[in-house]
């Protein structure tokens, strides 16, 4: 039955407009059941006459997951070869070609065999989407950009295949498959996961219970924000409520400008609200001044924080301060973020007289200060 409602729902939100609708599920990491409820709408959407097609499903063969492929519909894969190896990517102009009305899409995160069209499956999603087909995908939480220094925090793991965070806010649905670390660990050792020799390695490295813990905190919070969002964009009594503005100030310190930004990132996530990143450049960071790897980075962490959503503002003024005041009164800022005041951008704000003005005409302006470790 609520596989049915589920289903019911997702129908509903078809008829909304002419571009394909996007429903993401999300999870804290492999073997919470992604793909396996993917699987199960693809069943019920079938049942209720709706063309439902499998573009790519990776079910690593797991056995309640592999049987219920039977009886749906799938779409060919592309075959590419590369460096002598046969290579599968999704084939996104077949799928265009065909027009269902749904397709499944796994692995949304993935990254493709060199000389696709597009570099990420993500970017392919997007592009099935603006063809009006509806999409159903799946990603873990440890694939999302701005939550990728979190998670090599927890796990040790830099993971490389990311997702900008714009792409889960073009969802229109965000469901967390949620299990208990215990639950998860359980069918990890019950082999529903990975092969038996694999399983001891999986226990002693990302799957130990403090870690998943922690991942699926991540994961709650992300579908928390997501439904924070819907509501706000989507129940009028709650659209003439104040929205958060937020104004990442950030330094030419790669490092600490990353956390800035990502940090930001999810603030901006959580409060469904427009932010900024602000970079001030003083005459001693002018660009005849400036290292060439330090541009070089400036720009990169310029594209990282547009890639997270932010729009991007770099001023020429030799007085801190009173750029950062500036850009708070004319984009209507309600909360700066700033590194810990240690960090090159504050040497000069964190001085005594300057940084007691900065926060006293904070405070006079009812704007919240943030400081970011």
């Amino acid at each position: 039955m609520e596989q049915k409602n589920n289903a019911q729902h997702f129908l509903d939100l078809i008829q909304k407009s002419r571009k394909g609708k996007f429903k993401v599920y999300i999870g804290m990491s492999a073997g919470v059941g992604k793909t396996f409820r993917m699987l199960q709408e693809a069943h019920s959407l079938l049942k209720n006459g709706i063309d439902v097609k499998i573009g790519y499903i990776e079910t690593h063969m797991r056995k309640e997951t592999h049987e219920l492929l039977f009886g749906l519909p799938v779409i060919p894969r592309r075959t590419i070869f590369y460096k002598g190896k046969e290579l599968e990517e999704l084939d996104v102009q077949a799928i265009i070609n065909l027009r269902p009305e749904v397709v499944i899409v796994d692995e949304l995160a993935h990254t493709n065999v060199e000389g696709s069209k597009n570099e990420k499956r993500w970017q392919d999603v997007l592009e099935i989407l603006e063809a009006g087909i509806n999409v159903i995908s799946a990603v873990n939480i440890q694939h999302i950009e701005s939550l990728n220094q979190d998670v090599k925090r927890i796990t040790g793991i830099d993971v490389q295949e990311r997702i900008p965070d714009n792409v889960l806010r073009l969802a229109d649905e965000v469901v967390n498959i949620d299990l208990t670390s215990e639950d998860l660990i359980a069918r990890l050792k019950e082999g529903k996961i990975y092969t038996a020799d694999k399983i001891q390695t999986a226990l002693t490295n990302f799957f130990k219970s403090e870690q998943i813990l922690q991942l699926r905190e991540l994961a709650l919070k992300e579908v928390a924000s997501q439904v924070v969002r819907k509501v706000e964009n989507e129940v009028p009594k709650l659209q003439a409520l104040k929205h958060e503005k937020l104004l990442a100030c950030i330094s030419s310190n790669d490092k600490t400008a990353k956390i800035v930004i990502r940090k930001a990132a999810r603030l901006a996530s959580y409060y469904n609200g427009m932010w900024y990143v602000l970079y001030v450049e003083t005459p001693q960071e002018s660009s005849t001044k400036i290292a060439l790897d330090k541009q070089r980075h400036l720009i990169n962490n310029f594209k990282l924080a547009v890639q997270l959503g932010a729009e991007v503002i770099k001023i020429e003024n030799k007085n801190i301060a009173d750029a950062i005041l500036m850009t708070v009164e004319e984009k209507q800022i309600t909360t700066v973020c700033i590194g810990k005041p240690h960090l090159n951008l504050f040497k000069v704000i964190l001085s005594t007289t300057i940084f007691r003005r900065l926060l006293n005409r904070l405070s006079l302006s009812n704007v919240d200060l943030v400081i970011l470790s």
